[in-house]
Order: structure tokens, then sequence, then C-alpha cells
């Protein structure tokens, strides 16, 4: 607990770990890559977030950073806990706590000063990073004040969409806060509008590093599978492939793989920036729009080029195969990664293995029942388009021979097609999940 003049001070579990870190090494100034690693060592999170958490530390201190007593900036560095007379005893002894005192608050809420001295602020038009903190930090205060007398104030002036996103979003950081409903208030989709683009503006950075991520991930599952097919193209009996075979399907697994990890990475990105509560839901909506958008667009592609260059039509998928395949994505992401809270995902050494090994499991999955479908992925696209070209070498009939079979029936492209999706799961969500380094 953080007790301040015998009252208990409300804090957040992480800013509470913050404020304890910080104690812990005040003989040093601690470098802000330290403080991401031990407090936000699960998720990736904005720079500003750490900003956040030592601006509430300072509020509920009392401390004051021109000034400080307590928390110092080191400049372009980190933080360092200053206050000198630290004294350390057991916790055998039971610490008295006094009952909340509603005096202060009640008095001052009761004259409305404090309230609309800060409902002005929240509803300003923010000229730059240092006042949308300076809101943030008036939405915080709100919050402590009374979050359901602050909503009651704030009514429909004008940008109050605004302001009520601002209170709904940091709600999650004031450990004070009461619920902030959008649903059967004034101007909901406004708010939500508004509450989204604060959201995805706080998180571009980290959704767009995680969306590359994913991108490269995928590209480089769909490089590793298209050489090892090619390889195994080759070594199977009666085929008559050659090696100029495996840079070929190398390239377009590449290409399909990296086409489809940045539509899942943004759909996956994107939904868990943008949405707190019913995070898997979103998860899961989110990843199978943007597998859909990817698979459709690689769709059209492929028959326009297909028809154009070398005037063959066949039945490519690609829309409900990326609508499957992300679905999977995202729900095998939202399983494996539940514990995660305030910032995006990012587990770390085998956990973050284990977490690929189950969106893999849930891809592969997904891809064995699309194949049984008569929906084929890749390596089942490629087999038609070699069927309809004569004298291909991708042709992939040997590949049947290697499990019994006399020719590529359902059974091979369903092994094929677990194969290309659990591959490009494990693949995705280890571009997805990866932590970058903070200097």
């Amino acid at each position: 607990m953080l007790i301040r003049n015998g009252h208990e001070q409300p804090l957040i579990p992480r800013y509470f770990d913050l404020l304890v870190f910080l104690i812990e090494r005040r003989g040093e100034a601690v470098h802000r890559r330290d403080i991401f690693d031990r407090i936000w060592s699960d998720v990736v999170v904005s720079d500003s977030a750490l900003s956040q958490a030592i601006r509430t530390i300072r509020r509920v201190l009392g401390d004051d950073s021109r000034e400080p007593r307590f928390v110092r900036t080191v400049s372009r560095h980190g933080y360092r806990f200053v206050f000198a007379d630290v004294v350390e005893e057991d916790d055998e002894a039971e610490w008295k706590v006094a009952e909340a005192s509603s005096s202060g608050c009640g008095e001052a809420a009761a004259a409305g000063e404090p309230y609309e001295a800060l409902l002005q602020r929240v509803t300003l038009v923010a000229a730059s990073a240092s006042d949308e903190e300076d809101q943030r930090e008036a939405a915080e205060l709100l919050h402590a004040l009374g979050t359901s007398e602050a909503l009651r104030r704030l009514g429909t002036r004008p940008r109050h969409a605004f302001a009520r996103a601002l209170l709904r979003d940091t709600r999650w950081y004031a450990a004070e806060a009461g619920p902030v409903p959008i649903l059967g208030q004034p101007a909901p989709l406004a708010t939500s509008r508004e509450l989204v683009t604060i959201r995805l503006h706080r998180a571009a950075a980290v959704a767009a590093a995680r969306w590359a991520g994913a991108s490269i991930g995928g590209g480089l599952a769909g490089l590793l599978g298209g050489v090892v097919g090619g390889l195994v193209l080759m070594a199977a009996p009666g085929s008559v492939a050659s090696l100029a075979v495996v840079p070929v399907l190398a390239v377009i697994g590449g290409c399909c793989g990296a086409a489809g990890g940045a539509g899942v990475g943004a759909g996956l990105s994107v939904a868990e920036s943008i949405v707190r509560s019913g995070r898997a839901l979103a998860l899961l909506c989110g990843a199978a729009l943007g597998g859909s958008a990817a698979g459709f667009a690689a769709q059209w592609v492929g028959r326009w080029s297909l028809a154009a260059l070398v005037g063959i039509k066949v039945d490519i998928g690609g829309g409900l195969e990326g609508l499957a395949i992300g679905g999977a994505a995202g729900l095998g992401y939202a399983i494996a990664t539940s514990h995660a809270e305030g910032g995006l995902a990012a587990p770390r050494g085998r956990r973050r293995l284990a977490a690929s090994s189950v969106i893999a499991g849930f891809c592969g999955l997904a891809a064995l029942a699309l194949a049984l479908a008569g929906r084929p992925l890749v390596g089942g696209t490629i087999h038609l388009i070699a069927e309809a070209s004569a004298g291909s070498q991708a042709t992939l009939t040997p590949l049947g021979r290697l499990i019994g079979e006399p020719d590529f029936s359902r059974l091979t492209a369903a092994v094929i097609a677990m194969g290309e999706g659990s591959l490009f799961g494990f693949g995705l969500a280890l571009g997805l999940m990866r932590r970058r380094v903070r200097g």
C-alpha cells in the first residue's frame, strides 16, 4: 500500500510497481529501457505510457516536476528517486489507515470550481504533445474528484465527445476512476470515433512496428515453406522438378506469407490498440478482416495476372481463406495472451514460443478445414495452376506418392495445407510479438 498522512493513496498495480522499483534503485538514475523491461515486461507500450505513469505518481505524492522532492527526470536517460530520508522497516507491525476523507474534494466539488477548470482543459483543442499530456492529467484529476459527477457536469458542451472519450481512455490508468459508458450517452458514435483516434494516435508507432514484424515473420515462414516444399518435391518419386523450382516456390511462398502477415498483423495491431473491453472478440474480428482484405487482394492480382500474362483462367481463392486463417490466428492470439493488460502483448522466451505454438495450431486447424472443404491454400493453388499449364514442373502430384496416394488427392492437399497454415501462424506470431530494442 501507499499511505500518505494516514490515508491510502490508490495506484494501479503497474504504477505502484514502478514506484517501488525506483525506490529500490534510489541510488542511481534508472534508464527508461530498464523500466520498460521490468514494469512492462509482458507487453509493449508507447513511450508516453511511462511519462503518464511518472506524472500520476508525482500527483499522488504531491510532487512537482519543476522542483522534485521524490522523482527527478534525468534528461535523455530516465528517472531517479531522490527523496533522501527513506527508512526501511519490517512489515510485522500493522499500519493504521485512516478513513478516506471526503471533505477536501467534497467541498471543492460542491463549489464546482475544480471541475469547471478541469473540464475546460479537456475540451480545448490541443496544439502540441505537451497540451495532450496536460489534458490527460486533467482527465485523471477529474476521475480523482469523481467520474460520475465529472460526466454530469460535462453534459453536451462543445467537444464533449472528445472529453468523454478521453475520460474513457484514462479510466484504465486512474485507480479512482468510475465507469465511463458510451452507449446510451450523448453522441455515442462521435465518442467512439474520438476514442479510436486517441488510442491509435498514442499507439501508432508501436502498432506500425508490430505490423511490420508480422509481415516479415509471415514472409520468412512462407519463404521457408517454399524452399522445403521445393526440395521435397524434387526428391519425391516420379518428380520431374529441377532445382530451379525451389527459388520459384520460395518467392511465391514468401510473397504470399508477407501479404497474409501484413493483413492479419495490421488487424491484430489495430484491434489490440483500440479495444480494452471485449479483447478476444476484437482480436478475432480484426485479424479476420485483415486476413480477408489481404486474401481478396491476392485473389484479384493472381487471377488478373494469370489471365493477362499467360491466358490461364484458374479459380484462385483468397478472401475466404484469409478470413478463416486470420480469424484462427486472432482467436489463438487472444487465448495465448489472455493475461496481457495495459499494452500490446509481447511475452518473452519460452512464453513467446508457447504462444506462437498455440497460434500455429489454430492456423493449422483452420487450413486443414479449408482443404477438406476443397479450398486450397498456396500449395494447392500452385498445383491447380501447374495442372492448367502444359509442361510445368510445379505439379505436386509426386507429393501424394510420399504419403501412399497415387495422385494429388484431398488428403495430400490437407496435409500440405495444415503444414502451410501452422508454419504461417508460427512465423506471424514470432514477428508480431517481437519486442523492439529501446535506446
